[in-house]
């Protein structure tokens, strides 16, 4: 199985990180390798001479940052398959580069500016939206576990790779999982696909859960063992799916690059989640192989 890779800068954010990684690794059986990424010129034989001692701090505050994360990590299983390494290359680039190969990444929320911060800023929005496979990021991590996890689901066609994380997440931790669809428009069901000026909310609500349950059916069946509460609320997804994320262990979205209710990384539902989930928050991409 491939190695889950986790960003550490130092920060206690990123530590948060790497421990919420530690324990996932455990549950999948996988290695981890914590990496923090410098500058290329680190690595540049032809330095200044001037920068030398610059140079020598700064990579020796690396090894430090690394030695730190790993003994986190060991912290919380102490036969764990965990090794860090120091990478070259701009935090967001670097580590989607070491995504390519990964079975999953994580990063923490906020940081100091390399790999595993800058939320609110491009970083750690650049390698949620681009990373090839399911990324998670680790606002809040709790010890307390609520022994459910949740996934956003979007209108038809689901998101089969989300889905298939989410319930092998579920399976994994033996929890239940909680699959929520909020609509805010009864959809183009009108003459040449328009929106209803009026409608039932009643009606509306019941078709989405009848498809909503239609889609679950066959994950439900390749995993028996895993409780499913399939659940259709009518408002705004960005506040319903973050009051969610204050009572289970993960919450989980999928992304198809447009602007339906669980994509668009970037824009405002997922964005918003990145900054509201009481949660780590997985974002799992459409074209995930799984």
């Amino acid at each position: 199985m491939s190695a889950i890779i986790v960003g550490t800068d130092g920060s206690r954010h990123s530590l948060r990180a790497v421990e919420w990684a530690a324990d996932e690794a455990t549950l999948r059986g996988s290695s981890l390798r914590i990496v923090h990424a410098v500058a290329p010129w680190l690595y540049d034989k032809n330095v200044d001479p001037r920068l030398l001692a610059v140079r020598g701090w700064i990579l020796a505050g690396g090894e430090e940052c690394l030695g730190t994360a790993v003994e986190a990590a060991r912290a919380r299983a102490a036969d764990l398959d965990v090794c860090g390494e120091m990478i070259s290359g701009g935090a967001s680039r670097a580590l989607l580069d070491q995504a390519r190969n990964a079975s999953l990444t994580v990063l923490g929320s906020h940081g100091v500016g390399t790999v595993a911060g800058l939320l609110l800023g491009s970083t750690a929005l650049q390698v949620v939206a681009h990373t090839p496979g399911p990324a998670v990021v680790v606002r809040h991590y709790e010890p307390v576990t609520w022994q459910e996890i949740a996934i956003g689901i979007d209108a038809p066609p689901i998101e089969e790779p989300a889905l298939a994380f989410a319930f092998e997440e579920a399976s994994l931790r033996g929890a239940r999982l909680r699959a929520v669809h909020v609509w805010s428009d009864p959809g183009a069901t009108g003459p040449c696909g328009r929106t209803p000026l009026f409608y039932n909310p009643e009606t509306v609500a019941a078709e989405h859960a009848r498809r909503l349950n239609d889609a679950l059916a066959v994950w439900r069946e390749k995993y028996p063992d895993v409780e499913v509460v399939a659940e259709v609320v009518h408002g705004r997804p960005v506040r319903i799916l973050a009051g969610v994320s204050a009572r289970t262990d993960l919450l989980m979205v999928g992304t198809r690059g447009r602007g339906g209710f669980a994509g668009l990384v970037l824009g405002s539902v997922s964005h918003g989640l990145l900054h509201h989930a009481h949660c780590p928050l997985a974002v799992v991409p459409s074209g995930t192989p799984h």
